[in-house]
């Protein structure tokens, strides 16, 4: 066994003990069903922000999305890497405050619950814990993105890597919660910063001085910013408004958003968010590994694979460079559990507290009741995963995309408005903007989930607006 294979173990064996403990010290913190879905509230407001940049990048940033770059150019990193930001922080300069100030007037754990307190209607908080079971798509993606990267490390098989994959992470979390997630996330979340500079400064040479020239050179609409030869990524709506918009609706999901709920008061919001914009866009540098994969000339036939092979071109060979791809590997496979464990967490809680206490009329037992919850989840997130179809980071974007394009119109209008609104509207609005999605997205030929899901938001935003006017003028004329 050389020096790098050592390593491998030293450092695989290193990480998992660090993440049981910090688990472990989790545990001991969650005793109730509100310490494991939101914490004590007693986390600053930087960790809270690093917890929440690690969830937002996960494997579709790091692992999933430079397939996309490699595959249709410039347009693919506008989409994500500038349009998207600029979505992120938007949302949460609009909705932090709102959200959080109505969280903490009703206690509120989870989405759904927020909704029930807004809207006073149990049925409404129903349905939105329903579809946000849509999420297990990215658990879906997740799992295979990190079992795919274990086959690059590790002598085994995807589907073993994919047992071991869940096993590791549902059993930490199993143990603590929020406290587990948002601990382990900023020891994650550090080891993402240190692997994104790195593979950004290390293949910037690909460039060769002139990063628009480079990208021309594999073709003239590899190098645009609206691509005519994409599918996904031709205009200015799919590449920056499709982008913006859906990147804008996709902080509403359940592990996203809750995050502000951890928060000790509206004072700590600047502070959350400076922390999760700085490194948001820190991880979004990852994204030019697409472009250094295609400009050094590999052939991958697979999307999905494209960081994989990248980095097994660059750094096999040497006992440096294999001890280099030992400490990204790891990395990158903290990268997708960092986004793993938020999502259960948010999951479990919200089965918990949104579908099986009000179903049962029972409160007893919500922290054990959590704890099978993510068991469940488990089975279901492999079995979906066992057979993935192909191109994993559409077929994640059509579910996840469906849940934020209906989550908008009542969040946002939630929040901004602060009177009685009328559920029917709500309600219609959103059932509206998450089957005009699939339609598109399914029977429209609109290729694009982010699209798909943008022309969905801007038609029920159309359709809410239009009907707050005519009750406002029907009002009026009483």
């Amino acid at each position: 066994m050389n020096s790098a294979e050592v390593f491998k173990y030293v450092l695989t064996g290193a990480y998992v003990i660090l993440v049981y403990g910090l688990s472990w010290i989790g545990m001991r913190r969650t005793k109730d069903i509100s310490g494991f879905a939101i914490g004590n509230k007693d986390m600053s407001p930087y960790l809270i922000g690093i917890t929440l940049a690690a969830s937002i990048a996960s494997t579709a940033t790091f692992v999933i999305n430079p397939g996309f770059v490699y595959a249709h150019g410039l347009s693919a990193y506008l989409h994500y890497g500038v349009a998207g930001s600029a979505g992120i922080l938007t949302a949460f300069i609009v909705l932090s405050r709102g959200f959080l100030r109505l969280g903490e007037e009703s206690k509120a754990l989870t989405i759904p619950q927020w909704i029930y307190h807004r809207y006073h209607h149990r049925g409404f908080s129903l349905f939105f814990a329903f579809i946000n079971l849509l999420s297990i798509s990215f658990v879906v993606l997740i799992l295979v993105g990190c079992s795919l990267l274990m086959t690059g490390i590790f002598p085994i098989e995807q589907k073993p890597a994919l047992i071991v994959v869940l096993v590791f992470v549902f059993s930490y979390v199993l143990m603590g919660g929020t406290y587990a997630h948002a601990y382990t996330n900023t020891l994650q979340g550090i080891m993402m910063i240190i692997v994104t500079l790195l593979l950004f400064i290390q293949g910037f040479h690909y460039f060769n001085g002139d990063i628009l020239g480079a990208l021309r050179g594999i073709s003239p609409g590899y190098g645009a910013a609206l691509n005519p030869e994409s599918n996904l990524y031709y205009d200015f709506f799919s590449v920056f408004g499709g982008g913006f918009i859906v990147t804008f609706a996709l902080m509403l999901q359940p592990h996203i958003l809750t995050k502000v709920l951890y928060l000790r008061s509206e004072a700590d919001i600047g502070k959350f968010i400076g922390t999760t914009v700085i490194v948001g866009t820190l991880f979004t540098l990852i994204l030019m590994v697409g472009f250094y994969a295609r400009l050094a000339g590999l052939e991958i036939p697979t999307q999905d694979t494209v960081v994989r092979e990248y980095l097994l071109h660059e750094f096999t060979g040497s006992p440096l460079g294999e001890i280099t791809l030992v400490f990204i590997f790891i990395t990158l496979l903290a990268a997708g559990m960092s986004t793993l464990d938020g999502i259960l967490v948010s999951l479990s809680a919200m089965v918990v507290n949104d579908i099986v206490t009000p179903l049962s009329k029972s409160q007893n037992n919500g922290l054990a009741w959590s704890r099978w919850t993510l068991i469940a989840v488990g089975i279901i997130g492999l079995l979906l995963a066992w057979n993935p179809p192909p191109l994993i980071g559409l077929f994640a974007q059509k579910g996840v995309y469906g849940l934020a394009a209906a989550s908008l119109v009542p969040m946002l209008f939630g929040v901004l408005i602060r009177k009685k609104l009328p559920l029917p509207l709500i309600a219609s609005a959103s059932f509206i903007a998450l089957l005009s999605h699939f339609y598109f997205n399914l029977f429209g030929g609109v290729a694009n989930p982010a699209v798909s899901a943008s022309y969905a938001i801007i038609g029920s935003c159309a359709y809410t607006l239009i009907g707050l006017g005519l009750l406002h003028f029907l009002q009026r004329g009483k």
